[in-house]
């Protein structure tokens, strides 16, 4: 039993000592470029998967509808974007009540940053996960340091998590009580349901008795040769950044309301955009509750097909159907659906804009190798 001990301590010096001789190591462009030819062929699938499904609901609708609809808009579309705005705000403030003192990230940089990193993550597959969150961290490496903005952004998003969660539970919950669904749908509304009730709990046990779960299963498996050399680049570096959230989850406990209340206001102005589009498109008067559940549908769409550029296709059908459940006439849900694009593609424009005023590209984001740990 003690030589056993003895040599699972070896292997794990052995392992530690590897993990540090590649995290020292720099990433080469041609590396970069591998990586991201990579999720190529898959980007071009997805984007025209997209762009035929997008095709297919909107002639389902029916044209002369939406163009009717994005008629009655008008100058509206102008209220639409400001109160769109709202939402890059309460989150930069909820991103800047994450970092950690005694740094601090002014609110315009943070704001600017955010609507850079969201417009990689729209109009480029996989960016959301490859580039556009880490590509904030980098946006903003002149005013804190990168690991700071990195950990901040992290805490932030699980907060912003367990919003998205309460808040699709909620309305999922009010479509299930107050209307009859088909049964496709009602069966998605009940497994969105079961999922927030698992993952709600889950997260906050893993967040209470800090574990470090993902450095752990990293180095379970990097132990044991599966993607020994990736996973020996990464794992310090995601160990550093668990220790960095639950040190701010012990030492400030005081703000997470504050945070939570935030991205909580990110949802209801989701909810206030939709009646106020509904409002000017639909012959039928919205409620807010009809408001309310097409939000929490919105949020299902883009956590599930966040792969997809601008989710065409996926979000004129799914809030196409929902709408008529709701009781709207045809093509109203496909018309919001559009209108929200329009929306998106105005916001990337903006951070497309700042991104090239600011010199950025998608070459240089990718050598700035984002997620690794600067010496102490």
């Amino acid at each position: 039993m003690g030589k056993r001990h003895i040599d699972c301590q070896a292997d794990r010096r052995v392992w530690y000592r590897t993990s540090m001789a590649v995290e020292n190591r720099q990433v080469r462009p041609d590396e970069a470029r591998q990586r991201r030819s990579r999720f190529a062929p898959l980007g071009i699938i997805f984007g025209l998967l997209g762009v035929l499904l997008f095709a297919y609901f909107v002639r389902r609708a029916g044209l002369g509808a939406i163009l009717d609809g994005i008629q009655r808009l008008g100058a509206g579309f102008l209220l639409v974007l400001a109160i769109s705005s709202i939402r890059y705000i309460v989150r930069s403030l909820a991103w800047i009540r994450c970092i950690e003192h005694p740094h601090r990230l002014p609110f315009r940089d943070a704001v600017a940053a955010r609507l850079m990193g969201d417009a990689l993550g729209n109009i480029i597959p996989f960016a959301s996960v490859a580039v556009s969150e880490p590509s904030k961290a980098v946006f903003v490496k002149d005013r804190v340091p990168l690991m700071v903005a990195l950990s901040g952004l992290a805490i932030e998003n699980i907060f912003y998590a367990l919003s998205v969660s309460l808040f699709i539970f909620a309305g999922t919950a009010t479509l299930l009580l107050s209307f009859t669904l088909p049964k496709a749908l009602r069966y998605a509304s009940i497994g969105a349901l079961v999922t927030t009730l698992i993952i709600i709990p889950v997260g906050y046990l893993l967040l209470r008795s800090q574990k470090k779960f993902l450095s752990g299963a990293l180095e379970f498996f990097g132990r044991r040769g599966v993607a020994s050399k990736l996973v020996a680049k990464i794992a310090p570096k995601v160990g550093n950044l668990e220790e960095r959230v639950y040190r701010f989850y012990q030492h400030n406990q005081g703000s997470f309301l504050t945070i939570f209340a935030l991205d909580m206001c990110f949802h209801l102005a989701g909810v206030l955009e939709i009646y106020t589009t509904l409002w000017f498109i639909s012959p039928v008067a919205p409620t807010l509750r009809q408001a309310f559940i097409l939000e929490s549908v919105n949020r299902i769409i883009n956590v599930v097909f966040k792969f997809i550029p601008l989710r065409a296709g996926v979000d004129e059908g799914g809030t196409g159907q929902v709408s008529k459940v709701l009781g709207f006439a045809r093509g109203t849900g496909e018309t919001l659906a559009i209108i929200r694009k329009g929306r998106d593609i105005v916001w990337s424009g903006v951070g497309i804009l700042l991104i090239w005023k600011k010199g950025f590209s998608l070459r240089t984001l990718n050598e700035e190798e984002p997620t690794r740990t600067p010496a102490h």
